[in-house]
C-alpha cells in the first residue's frame, strides 16, 4: 500500500451511497465524485458492489484514492475490482448503517430503498448528507453536481 493510502486511513472518510441500476447520469456523477473525493485527499466508504459503488470505486481508483468497501456478503470476493480493502459482514442490507457508521460525511447518488435506507441511517447519526438526483426528503441537502457537493464537503471538513 502505497505512503499516500496510509495516511488516507487515518484520515476523512466520504460515503457515497446510490443504486445498483443508476442512470448514464447518475454513474457519470458517482465516477466524478468519486474522482473528487480522492483529489481532496479524502477516503471513499462505499458499499462496494455494483452501480453507484462501483462507479464511484472506479473514479477514486483512477486518482489513486483509497476505497473502503463494506460488503452485505461473506465474501471478500464480492467486492467490485476497484476497492482496496473490502469488509465483508453477512450482514446484507443490514450493512448500511455500518456504511453511514464510518462516513463523516455522506452523499447520495440516486438509489432506491436501500439508499432511502442509508438516508435514514445518516440522519439518525446527525451526519451530514448531500444528495444529487436522489431522494427528495428533509434532511438531504441537494446539489446539482459532484463540483458543488465537493466545494460542501471540503468546507464541512474545514469547520471540523
Amino acid at each position: 500500500m502505497s505512503e499516500i493510502k496510509r495516511e488516507l486511513l487515518k484520515g476523512k472518510r466520504v460515503g457515497i451511497i446510490g443504486g445498483n441500476c443508476p442512470d448514464s447520469a447518475s454513474l457519470e456523477n458517482a465516477e466524478k465524485m468519486g474522482e473528487l473525493i480522492a483529489q481532496n485527499g479524502y477516503a471513499l466508504v462505499n458499499g462496494g458492489m455494483g452501480g453507484v459503488m462501483e462507479a464511484s470505486a472506479r473514479g477514486a481508483r483512477s486518482k489513486d484514492g483509497l476505497v473502503i468497501a463494506i460488503l452485505p456478503g461473506k465474501s471478500v470476493g464480492d467486492a467490485n475490482s476497484f476497492v482496496d480493502i473490502a469488509i465483508p459482514t453477512g450482514l446484507g442490507y443490514m450493512r448500511n448503517a455500518l456504511v453511514i457508521l464510518n462516513s463523516d460525511i455522506v452523499v447520495a447518488i440516486d438509489g432506491s430503498y436501500g439508499t432511502l435506507s442509508e438516508i435514514a441511517y445518516t440522519k439518525i447519526y446527525k451526519k451530514m448528507i448531500f444528495g444529487l438526483n436522489t431522494w427528495n426528503i428533509q434532511g438531504v441537502v441537494a446539489l446539482p453536481t459532484p463540483e458543488e457537493i465537493i466545494k460542501q464537503v471540503n468546507n464541512y471538513f474545514k469547520s471540523k
